[in-house]
């Protein structure tokens, strides 16, 4: 089965789920990994400008994209955009193959890996935040979650965002990332979810003391188990 990712938000965090498609995918051989096409449309409005109302609904832009994926042979569609799942209801019906859920797909993957975690710290866009994606299938799932102040969230887990999709994957980002995580961790976060995808590019698998969960390698073990 074909893969396709609808993708281009952002480009960086585009090719880091192609990369971690690849990781996810147990091969030996060119041969044994799955055909991928890619959509990268980094025309696609900003989803959280959108969700708080400061711009124009991506949608029209995210359902072009799921057709053009389907027309090229795609048998399932990941899209790596956290954010962006606040609009995926509206395009899931514009298409005949499944449209992965990167949320599902984590909070499922923390009630498996994590049973033991009461407290999930959130670090994300102020879209997927302000949508409650996250608190809210969390919450069903009997997890609390914490998210930072909005001055942390701006000044911080914002700011880090934009440098990235400019191209800054230094230090300065990275330690802004920790510092917010350091105010999860004193809310009682056990865990800490990267929920935008561009945060796992100024990651490692502890932050602030605390295990990282990568929502962008859960999407991509999601897509090679639904191809495979």
């Amino acid at each position: 089965m074909t893969i396709g990712i609808l993708g281009g938000m952002g480009p960086l965090a585009t090719v880091d789920f192609y990369r971690k498609l690849i990781d996810a995918t147990p091969a030996a051989h060119d041969q044994d990994h799955l055909p991928v096409v890619v959509w990268a449309d980094p025309t696609v409005p900003d989803r959280s400008a959108a969700l708080t109302g400061c711009g124009p609904d991506p949608t029209p832009w995210l359902i072009r994209g799921a057709h053009r994926l389907e027309a090229l042979g795609a048998a399932v569609i990941a899209t790596p955009c956290n954010t962006a799942h606040a609009f995926l209801d509206r395009v899931r019906p514009s298409v005949r193959v499944p449209m992965l859920d990167m949320i599902d797909e984590t909070v499922r993957e923390i009630r498996t890996r994590h049973p033991e975690v009461e407290t999930v710290g959130l670090l994300a866009t102020a879209g997927t935040v302000t949508a409650g994606l996250y608190q809210d299938t969390l919450a069903a799932a009997g997890f609390k979650t914490v998210t930072p102040d909005p001055v942390t969230q701006e000044d911080y887990v914002t700011r880090a965002i934009r440098r990235v999709k400019a191209g800054d994957l230094g230090g300065e980002p990275a330690r802004w990332i920790e510092e917010a995580a350091g105010q999860l961790a004193a809310l009682g976060a056990r865990l800490l979810v990267a929920g935008c995808t561009e945060i796992p590019l100024l990651l490692g698998e502890m932050c602030a003391c605390l295990p990282v969960l990568d929502p962008t390698a859960t999407l991509a073990r999601a897509a090679v188990r639904a191809a495979r």
